[in-house]
Order: structure tokens, then C-alpha cells, then sequence
């Protein structure tokens, strides 16, 4: 468990310090609202939707470490090579390349990651790997922003931060070749003990529309960066901060959802009376952030953290609690297919919407979310009563 941390801790130093850049890099390469939405949505569209395709074939060939393995490595191609884009569909591009390996390892990941949780409990064992997750996305845009205020806001600038990102990303592939050292069967971890839950039926399949209703309210940083720098709420050498602070709040809420988690599992709950209570508490996160001063709209970057944290930790974990090991790989996938999706319909329309008026996107953003917490609740009660 500790290892596939560090692991994710070095993999999100090298994404989140590139993912802080994006927005000021595509401003610099003279992008519009719609030219963000559509990179950050088409990105992660593109990794989402192999994610199915992956999980399946894990679960079949139970190649997870290979899997795994080739996803991180895609990190040292495209990473780096941001330095050399001089557009902004070529940026897209290699964003879209970087998306393509985290799709093709995550399902397999988590999986690895569910292996693990058995004594720790589903809640935990994600909060530690999103927890270290967030570590990486805090230490990221720091040493961004520090290569930034060395070098310069310019192309050339940027291009040094997006070269020195790939020394994280090789850290990552070296620990995983220890981990499958270490482990080479990863079943293991789990031993025989008997699954809980049942299958991808009904109360499943009503999980996820909740969850595609999350995700079209859960803006892309992007989008709030290029907001914040275009209407001056916040200078762009700041902004890089301002994300790595955010990561750093959602690892802390990570933690505390996950052992909520466990706790209303322990009880009886189905865990997604947790998950729906934090999307509703920062579902008002659009209307802050969009509308805001500048205390306004940190404000409502914290909000918006909380709903991250509660996506990327205690949704995996519920998935983990309620399917069978064998059905596992391909639980994940669909997951990810759909949320990766429904995170690029709600880009691109957030995207839009922004263009031509900012209201409206925080109030469309507010109301997908509050439905999508009502959807996961009464999937909740779907698999308790099943």
C-alpha cells in the first residue's frame, strides 16, 4: 500500500505541477475560454474512455503490474514534450497523450489499490493513495511556480518546468518495478477471504448516473485558473499556489471521508450518504469562484476541493466495498468511462457558458451537483435494500 503511494505521490508531482501550468500556458498560446474547456474536457475524455477497454483487460489477463507499468511510463514522453508545442492543439494533443496512459493504467491501479484494503478498509486504503496523491499535486505546482519565477513566464519558461516534471515521473516507474518485485501476484494482498457486495446491476448503474452528474458540475482547473488570471482575481505567479493549496485541502478532506467512510460501512450504510454529503456542501463552489472577489473565490476553491476529494477517494471506495475481486477491473473502467465523459460534456459546456455569461456557470454547476448527490443517495439505498 505505502509503495502504490509513492507512486501516486510522484506520478501527481509530475501531472498537477503540469496541470497548474495548462491554463497560463494556453492563455500564453493565445486560447479562449472554449480552446481551455475543450483541451482540459477533450484530455481527459480521451483517458476516461479507454478506461473500460483496460479494466476488462485486466480483469481477464490479470496483467495489472504490466498495465499499470505502461500507463506511468507514458508520463516521460508526453510530459516533456510541451516544452517543444507551439500551439494549442498541440498542446491538447499531449495532454490527450498523457490522459490516454492514466487511462490505460487507472483501472488496473485501483484495482491493485483494492487489493490492499482489506484490513485497512476500502474508506482508508483510498484516502492514503489519494492523501499522497494530493502530496505529489501539493509539491507539483510549488516547483512549478518556482521554475517559473527562475526562468520566467515566457515559452522558454515553461518549457524548463514541463522537462524537469519527467525526473517524478521516472521516480514512479522505478518504484512500481519494486512494488511487482515485491508482489508479483498482487491477489494476494487480499487473501481468500470472501467479497462483499454484489453485482453491476441496477443500483450500480443508477451510481453512475449520479456520478456523471457530479462530474458535469466539477469544472476542470483549467477553466477557474484562466478565469482567475483573465479577470485579474488572481495574478498569474500566484496561481500555481492557489492549486497546490487546493490539493493540499483535498488530501486532508480525503482522509476524513475516507474514515467517515469506513465508519457508516461499520454501521451498516452503503458509504454514499458520505459521498453525497460532501458534493452538497461544496456544491456553491461556481457561483464563488465565477462571481467572487478575490476572498470570495478562495473560498470557493475550497468548496470545490471538497467535491474533488470526495469524487477521487470515497467514490473509488465504494466501488471497492459492494463488487467481487474478479469484476473489479472492469467496475473501475466503467466508472472512469463515465465520469471521464461526463467531465467532457460539463467542460466543454462550462467552457461556453463562461464565454458568454460567468453567471451561468456557477449556477449550472451548482444544480448538476446537488442532483448528482441525490442520485448517489438513492443508489445507496438501491444496494442496501438489495
Amino acid at each position: 500500500m505505502i509503495l502504490l503511494g509513492f507512486v501516486s505521490l510522484f506520478a501527481d508531482l509530475c501531472y498537477e505541477g503540469m496541470r497548474s501550468a495548462i491554463g497560463p500556458y494556453l492563455a500564453l498560446l493565445g486560447a479562449s475560454g472554449t480552446a481551455v474547456g475543450i483541451v482540459s474536457g477533450t484530455g481527459e475524455a480521451v483517458g476516461y474512455a479507454l478506461r473500460y477497454v483496460s479494466g476488462s483487460l485486466a480483469d481477464r489477463t490479470q496483467a495489472y503490474w504490466l498495465i499499470t507499468i505502461a500507463g506511468y511510463a507514458t508520463n516521460l514522453i508526453a510530459v516533456p514534450l510541451l516544452a517543444l508545442a507551439g500551439s494549442w492543439p498541440a498542446v491538447a494533443g499531449l495532454v490527450a497523450l498523457e490522459r490516454l496512459g492514466k487511462g490505460f493504467r487507472s483501472p488496473a491501479k485501483s484495482t491493485l489499490t483494492s487489493f490492499a484494503a482489506s484490513d485497512l478498509g476500502a474508506g482508508k486504503a483510498f484516502a492514503i493513495n489519494e492523501a499522497m496523491d494530493q502530496a505529489g499535486a501539493l509539491i507539483g505546482p510549488l516547483a512549478v511556480a518556482g521554475v517559473l519565477a527562475w526562468k520566467g513566464r515566457t515559452l522558454s519558461g515553461f518549457g524548463w518546468a514541463f522537462v524537469l516534471l519527467a525526473i517524478p515521473a521516472a521516480l514512479s516507474v522505478l518504484v512500481l518495478l519494486r512494488a511487482r518485485r515485491l508482489y508479483p501476484d498482487p491477489r494476494s494482498l487480499e487473501g481468500d477471504a470472501p467479497q462483499e457486495g454484489g453485482q453491476l446491476g441496477p443500483s450500480y448503474r443508477i451510481y453512475l448516473v449520479g456520478v456523471a452528474l457530479v462530474a458535469i458540475g466539477l469544472a476542470d482547473w483549467p477553466l477557474l485558473a484562466y478565469h482567475l488570471e483573465k479577470r485579474g482575481v488572481l495574478s498569474a505567479q500566484w496561481l500555481p499556489i492557489a492549486y497546490s493549496a487546493a490539493m493540499g485541502v483535498d488530501g486532508v478532506v480525503s482522509l476524513v471521508a475516507g474514515l467517515l467512510f469506513d465508519r457508516n460501512r461499520a454501521r451498516g450504510g452503503t458509504g454514499a450518504a458520505v459521498l453525497a454529503a460532501f458534493v452538497i456542501a461544496g456544491a456553491g463552489y461556481g457561483l464563488l469562484v465565477f462571481t467572487g472577489s478575490l476572498w470570495i473565490a478562495l473560498g470557493g476553491i475550497v468548496l470545490w476541493s471538497l467535491v474533488s476529494a470526495a469524487t477521487n477517494s470515497t467514490g473509488k471506495a465504494m466501488i471497492a466495498a459492494i463488487v467481487p475481486r474478479a469484476q473489479r477491473g472492469r467496475a473501475y473502467g466503467l466508472y472512469y468511462v463515465v465520469f471521464g465523459i461526463a467531465w467532457w460534456v460539463g467542460s466543454v459546456l462550462l467552457g461556453w457558458l463562461y464565454d458568454h455569461d460567468r453567471v451561468a456557470v456557477g449556477i449550472v454547476a451548482s444544480v448538476a451537483l446537488v442532483l448528482g448527490a441525490g442520485v448517489v443517495m438513492w443508489s445507496g439505498r438501491r444496494v442496501k435494500s438489495a
